[in-house]
């Protein structure tokens, strides 16, 4: 390709003087190996990032970025410039609690760079595709992968991905306020000629990145991409951000600091007092950094950032990509989930089971039958290859009920082409297309009965047309009722023919129209959803039904599903219309169904729910459905169906579109937040454990339990580990039977906060006795060796018995033992390291610890093992009913 993107005027060119340039066929785009090359050249088709990815030694490096361990570091370094000028030169604490800090570090970098890897998986397949001709076949590539020279395929519905001048439109226009500040679609044309000063928002034959398609389809051969086009060149010139917190992180930071300031208080408070006992200034200068630094969860936004990355990960593996991490946490307060009804609530999957003129009275009129089969077949978007249909499932079912006539597709086509075509839209509900024939011209509008019957002047009874008058309209109403009723799906198709070819419009296509008939379609339920609709009411979520069908259709599915129940109230987008918001707000409390609505109507919904309170669930599928996907408090994108502009909007796509991947989402949210929960209380209530051990020991004028090596190993072992591994804990089996829980909760509500200091209480008595007794009945005359020992090994076998608790509110006999296999692997491995600084000889000195007998094992043992039996009790007063 000789000429770059950003070299040439495109709007000035032609299309194939264009297509010349970028060596490429307007027709048939570029062959596969050419694309390859042109990748290769080009780079991908992405925004750059222009601070870059960091590399591993300088995110090693951000591991120290905390005040508690640059504390820590600068104590170890006192501690050597002291022993150096008291001639001890004993440097092993300083060693240790280096090699411990740079050991966290590491294990930091680790727990990372998983979380990053899940993140950027997840992102992987949330990316946009496109669609291409590429030796001379229709591909879908990801975005990214698109080349200058590529032949685009946009519609309805499409995010632009590259820029590129306009080859074919059909009434293709676009939506490029992020670019050019005009909020209104401008309508695009394949015709050149432009001046060199035409102003961005005036090239009316170029597309740009940043706009997405608002009506009709076209080709566009590619001018440019990445940081070449309009949008890259505005990047350029802005530094990257980078993704903000959620706010669970914001609000666990928050809480982190104002602990961390009562941890630093009482540290120093700690280190006075032993200054006023006269104990060395050196000794509790260190032991008062190493309590700060075990006592401070400063890994807490790190530890639930893994947690929920594992999360949406195991969220993948089940239909549900999702792109923002605070979707996650607002998932499990959701109260109302509204969805569509068609490929979410159904399957999708259309069948024509039956099809009338107006009246219901010549069914089996053969004619008529015929003619409507052909029209259906005319104005239909199905592509044929080798005699199979592929499209839209209506348009399918239509298609395959016309080939059940014996309607050849491609004679059809070839007979009669089209020439023309106004494309369906969600606002207009209808399509039309004009054709050839040999006598002049026909065009064919299909779509909603109710729509349509207002275009038709005319209607065809038995071989002929008559009047379509106020008597047979109502007839032709009251028959489409009737197959709505039946849950069916109603589409209607009219005609009108021409002598001379008419002006592509609305206004004169679809006017005057003969009525042609009727198809009644089925799209049987899900037959999981039925189970997902009872899981939701269970859990004290509302399920609602949006759609564009028939009120009586939308009944009667609701109704199958479990919906639509006694007491339960539907309102139609008429009728909606007509409300005020105050109105549609009180209607919303017994609603369950909104029938015959326009995307537009979404937005009025959401918000209607959410003034009641409710946190809102929403699902969309189309461009106009992108501002409801946005209001809504979670919005879920349509993976199959759904455009790039409604997923762009959305918080998490679907990719089955399914309503039972919503609930199983839903349990899976409330299972991440849970186990959020549960790590911020295995973590808060250790980390008090700690701080009383050494503060009451303090108090009572005794030695110091633990040495300040000691307490930096405690905090290696039991925090890291079982936090994450609770974070991998299964949900409980009655999550989905509570009601959702308040987003403006605090975190530490129903009573967190005070078992928290609970049972911090519990693990600080607990080490204080094993250092009491081992002083008392086995340590030697003014030695602590053992009571030291004992109170080390408790306080850390402790915690990591505790983890255990953190699995249930419930009793842990109720739960499957093997379940958490991460947390059995968590505790093995603290058990074997705790064991081997005790008993190996080598580590005994550096950590200043003695082996331990028989007996003094029992009762580490069992003083390590009472917080199962003390929580039990505690469970069974805090939590009865789980009990």
């Amino acid at each position: 390709m000789r000429e770059t993107g950003e070299d040439m005027n495109w709007w000035q060119m032609e299309t194939k003087e264009a297509a010349r340039r970028l060596e490429t066929d307007e027709k048939q785009g570029l062959t596969s190996q050419m694309a390859a090359e042109r990748l290769a050249q080009k780079g991908r088709n992405e925004l750059a990032e222009t601070d870059g990815k960091k590399s591993l030694f300088w995110r090693f490096l951000a591991q120290f970025d905390d005040f508690m361990i640059l504390l820590l570091l600068g104590a170890a370094v006192v501690s050597v410039v002291i022993s150096r000028l008291s001639g001890e030169n004993d440097v092993l604490d300083a060693v240790m609690i280096l090699g411990i800090v740079v050991l966290n570090a590491a294990l930091g970098l680790f727990q990372e760079s998983k979380a990053e890897k899940a993140l950027e998986a997840l992102k992987k397949m949330a990316a946009p595709h496109a669609r291409v001709i590429r030796d001379g076949v229709v591909r879908e590539i990801p975005a990214a992968e698109v080349v200058p020279g590529d032949l685009l395929l946009l519609e309805t519905g499409d995010a632009v991905c590259a820029d590129g001048r306009v080859v074919e439109s059909c009434s293709l226009k676009t939506e490029e306020s992020a670019l050019t500040g005009e909020a209104l679609p401008v309508e695009k044309t394949a015709a050149g000629g432009l001046s060199a000063e035409t102003a961005t928002g005036d090239r009316k034959n170029m597309v740009l990145v940043g706009g997405y398609v608002v009506y009709g389809k076209g080709k566009v051969l590619v001018t440019a991409t990445g940081m070449d086009t309009e949008m890259g060149r505005i990047a350029a010139m802005l530094s990257h951000t980078s993704d903000s917190m959620t706010p669970l992180q914001k609000k666990l930071e928050q809480t982190g600091k104002q602990l961390g300031i009562g941890a630093l208080a009482i540290c120093a408070l700690i280190f006075c007092m032993g200054i006023l006992q006269e104990k060395p200034p050196f000794s509790m200068f260190m032991t008062a950094v190493s309590l700060a630094v075990a006592a401070i969860p400063e890994g807490l936004p790190a530890i639930v950032t893994i947690v929920l990355a594992m999360g949406t990960s195991r969220m993948s593996e089940k239909h549900t990509i999702v792109r923002r991490l605070s979707a996650v946490e607002t998932l499990g307060g959701a109260q109302v989930i509204c969805s569509d009804k068609t490929g979410t609530l159904t399957q999708n999957r259309m069948q024509v089971t039956t099809w009338t003129d107006y009246s219901h009275r010549e069914p089996k009129n053969e004619d008529l039958r015929e003619t409507v089969a052909n029209l259906f077949a005319l104005c239909n978007d199905c592509n044929v290859s080798d005699g199979n249909l592929q499209g839209e499932p209506t348009e399918k079912a239509l298609g395959e009920y016309a080939q059940s006539m014996g309607i050849d597709f491609a004679a059809l086509r070839r007979d009669m082409p089209r020439v023309g075509e106004i494309p369906f839209s969600s606002a207009r509900k209808r399509m039309t297309t004009l054709h050839k024939t040999e006598d002049g011209w026909i065009s064919v509008t299909k779509g909603a009965p109710d729509i349509l019957l207002e275009k038709c002047a005319f209607c065809m009874e038995g071989s002929g047309q008559v009047p379509f008058d106020s008597r047979r309209k109502s007839m032709a109403r009251m028959v489409n009722g009737e197959m709505a009723a039946q849950a069916l799906r109603v589409v209607a198709v009219a005609f009108r023919q021409w002598s001379e070819k008419p002006p592509l419009t609305e206004e004169a296509l679809e006017r005057n129209l003969v009525f042609a008939g009727m198809a009644g379609m089925v799209d049987p339920p899900r037959p999981e959803v039925k189970e997902a609709v009872h899981l939701c009411r269970q859990a004290g979520i509302r399920p609602v039904m949006i759609t564009g069908d028939h009120v009586l259709t939308a009944e009667a599915i609701g109704r199958e599903l479990g919906i639509y129940q006694k007491g339960d109230c539907a309102v139609t987008g008429a009728e909606l219309d007509k409300m005020s918001d105050k109105e549609l707000e009180t209607a919303a409390e017994t609603c369950t169904i909104f029938a015959r609505v326009a995307p537009e109507h979404k937005v009025r919904i959401v918000k209607a729910f959410q003034k009641r309170g409710n946190v809102v669930a929403m699902t969309g599928a189309g461009v106009n459905d992108a501002p409801a996907l946005k209001t809504a408090d979670i919005g879920c994108a349509m993976g199959k169906s759904g455009t790039e502009v409604a997923k762009g909007a959305s918080d998490l796509i679907l990719t089955d579109d399914n309503f039972a991947t919503i609930v199983e989402a839903v349990r899976e949210g409330r299972g991440i937040y849970d186990n959020i929960r549960k790590a911020v209380h295995f973590l808060l209530s250790s980390n008090i454990g700690e701080i009383l051990t050494i503060f009451v020991a303090m108090l009572l004028g005794w030695a110091a339990p633990l040495l300040p090596i000691q307490l930096l190993w405690v905090n290696l072992v039991t925090d890291s580990l079982p936090a994450i591994a609770l974070g991998m804990e299964p949900a409980e089996e009655n999550i989905m039977e509570r009601p959702p829980r308040k987003n403006t909760g605090s975190l530490f509500g129903d009573g967190l906060g005070g078992r928290i200091l609970l049972e911090g209480v519990m693990i600080g008595v607990l080490a204080l006795l094993a250092f009491g007794i081992g002083h008392v009945y086995f340590d030697q005359e003014d030695g602590y060796a053992v009571g030291r020992t004992m109170a080390f090994a408790v306080l850390s076998l402790s915690q990591l018995v505790h983890a255990f608790n953190m699995r249930g509110e419930g009793s842990l006999g109720k739960l499957p033992f093997c379940s958490n296999k991460f947390l059995l692997m968590a505790f093995v491995v603290g058990v074997v390291l705790q064991c081997v600084v005790i008993m190996m000889p080598p580590l005994a000195g550096i950590f200043q610890v003695v082996p331990l007998n028989g007996e003094q094992w029992l009762l580490t043992a069992a003083l390590a093992l009472a917080p199962l039996p003390l929580v039990e009790l505690e469970k069974a007063i805090w939590h009865p009913k789980q009990k």
